[in-house]
């Protein structure tokens, strides 16, 4: 194969000659394909320390004369000491050759000292080696490559594991994880610590005035003026979109509060400048002493976001530290024994879904049914979204909750295909690049769901992050699936904003449709939004319809839909459609 090799004494066993007639009439002899695609074969004789190496190895390593590796330790004295494992390492692991030698693989790198190249070089190699007489390691062969590109591949992604892409702060898990890790070395001696939740008081009102992109940059300059305030020791992350995480090592608690008032200096004392804007940040903190207040992070997290509210009820630009009282030691055992109940469900595939018709104001005839969420106890009992979502979102299960709905949804239209579903998702399913994977597989395999599905976001989801909202929406869309703004008008949002995001329907809040004969201002409202959305051209479905007086007053203003107890309760199954 290497004929450079084999024409030397001694080397031709250290590849097999091919015998193929395909490989004996190839244009190309093997050592210039192997030197093509980067490959450096060398034969090292263990004995006397003597490497001979293909007649590529001198460009690939950037070495200036062979003589400066003719030997195994010569070689060695290029390897970056700091590398973990050379291949000295791996062919001396204590492994025995039974016979047929014992393959290894090492990756470690060269020092440009002593090399024509003047970057260090990433080397992975794959080889054998036989042993002796006496079984020790008696000669080895092998490939060798330059993976540079892969290397730092790696490493980014590695890098991204633990960092935030924007801030170049830990994310949440790993700085989490370091928290952890830190109460759990402090042992029988606990150290003090304190663990911070910085929120960026007035970002949504950035975003909302000058963009996401300039909100984004914001929140990343104040990461770094943290960042630049702290001690060797201490960590800070991105907790949330809008939050993040700080631990100080050897903080006493009567230390905290000139802690924060360095973390609020750093943020407050100078404008922020992005592009042609000039930008003042307040924040709130909330802190907690550990381990005194929290032995894991669970805890502290819990904690501080307590003290974080607190902080946030004395006004902005203010500090709390948590303390601890009865009242909320009850309500978190509560949450506590809640969150394991619903995580229970979840493992335990007890969610289910029923379902409610949309149906034409004129006609009453159904032309969708809303998928709504339920989880079944273990004693039977059915508990409705308005006592879970909330407790999904808060210990971060609601994106299970998304991935069942999802899949029961796309199951029922599988078996039913004469109707029509939506699905409501959460926040955080928005930006779930999992969830849209999921999505895109199914419907890959089913083209004809997609017409049928119908996503609804809640007007407060879509406009707290409207750039992402779009780019979900538009994924939506080019899977051929339709999308709705619900809750429309519980948000008084900016319908410029709205009207971007290009849905499908508008649902009107059904607080404004339950009184509606009865309450002048919600019948104002009510037919403003219709209004708006007929300049929208978009369809409009009436929540919560209970009587054919409000029917009336809704179809004098041009809603197109109904939805509520009038038309059709809440089911296990979806009904038949009308002819």
């Amino acid at each position: 194969m290497y004929r450079a090799l084999s024409d030397r004494a001694g080397l031709e066993d250290v590849v097999v000659e091919p015998t193929m007639t395909a490989a004996r009439d190839m244009s190309l002899p093997c050592d210039e394909i192997l030197a093509a695609v980067g490959h450096v074969v060398y034969d090292w004789s263990l004995d006397d320390d003597t490497m001979r190496w293909g007649p590529n190895a001198l460009d690939a390593l950037g070495i200036g004369t062979l003589d400066r590796i003719t030997t195994g330790r010569a070689f060695a004295a290029l390897v970056d000491p700091g590398s973990l494992a050379t291949r000295y390492d791996a062919i001396h692991d204590g492994s025995s050759d039974a016979g047929g030698g014992v393959a290894f693989q090492v990756q470690y790198s060269l020092l440009p000292e002593g090399r024509t190249s003047e970057r260090q070089l990433w080397i992975e190699e794959i080889g054998r080696w036989y042993a002796g007489k006496d079984g020790k390691p008696h000669r080895a062969h092998g490939i060798m490559r330059v993976i540079n590109e892969r290397y730092e591949q790696e490493q980014r992604l590695a890098y991204l594991a633990r960092h935030d892409e924007l801030t170049d702060c830990f994310n949440r898990g790993h700085l989490l994880a370091t928290l952890d890790q830190t109460l759990a070395e402090t042992g029988s001696s606990p150290k003090p610590l304190a663990f911070f939740i910085v929120s960026i008081s007035n970002l949504r009102a950035i975003n909302e005035a000058y963009g996401f992109d300039v909100a984004e940059k914001t929140f990343a300059t104040v990461a770094r003026r943290i960042k630049a305030c702290l001690r060797d020791g201490d960590a800070i992350g991105r907790f949330s979109s809008r939050k993040l995480g700080i631990m100080l090592v050897h903080c006493e608690e009567d230390d905290m509060r000139a802690a924060a008032e360095r973390v609020r200096a750093a943020v407050r004392d100078d404008v922020i400048d992005i592009g042609d804007e000039s930008l003042a940040v307040t924040v709130s903190i909330g802190g907690v002493g550990l381990p005194r207040y929290g032995r894991t992070a669970s805890e502290a997290v819990a904690n501080a976001l307590s003290a974080l509210h607190a902080s946030r009820r004395l006004g902005s630009e203010r500090f709390a530290a948590y303390k601890p009282s009865a009242g909320s030691q009850a309500d978190r055992k509560l949450v506590a024994s809640q969150s394991r109940a619903l995580a229970a469900a979840l493992a335990e595939r007890k969610v289910k879904l029923v379902f409610q018709p949309v149906v034409a104001i004129g006609t009453r005839k159904p032309l969708f049914y809303e998928a709504l969420a339920r989880v079944e106890h273990p004693d039977g009992t059915v508990v409705e979204p308005a006592r879970f979502i909330a407790l999904a979102e808060r210990i971060g299960l609601v994106r299970m909750i998304d991935d069942r709905v999802l899949e029961l949804a796309l199951d029922t239209l599988c078996e039913r295909p004469d109707i029509h579903l939506s699905i409501n998702v959460s926040a955080e399913t928005i930006g779930d690049s999992e969830w849209t994977a999921r999505l895109s597989h199914r419907l890959a395999a089913r083209s004809d769901l997609a017409p049928r599905l119908i996503v609804e976001l809640t007007e407060s989801i879509a406009i707290n992050n409207v750039e992402e909202a779009a780019t979900f929406v538009g994924m939506l869309h080019g899977h051929g699936c339709r999308v709705a703004i619900d809750d429309f008008g519980a948000g008084f949002s900016s319908f410029r904003n709205l009207r971007l995001l290009a849905v499908d329907f508008f649902k009107i809040d059904g607080s404004f449709i339950e009184n509606l004969p009865a309450n002048s201002d919600d019948r104002t409202f009510v037919r403003a939004l219709a209004e708006l959305a007929r300049s929208f051209k978009v369809p409009v479905v009436a929540e919560w319809v209970q009587d054919e007086e409000t029917v009336a007053l809704l179809a004098d203003w041009g809603i197109d839909c109904i939805q509520g107890t009038l038309v059709g309760d809440v089911g296990d199954q979806p009904g038949s459609p009308q002819p």
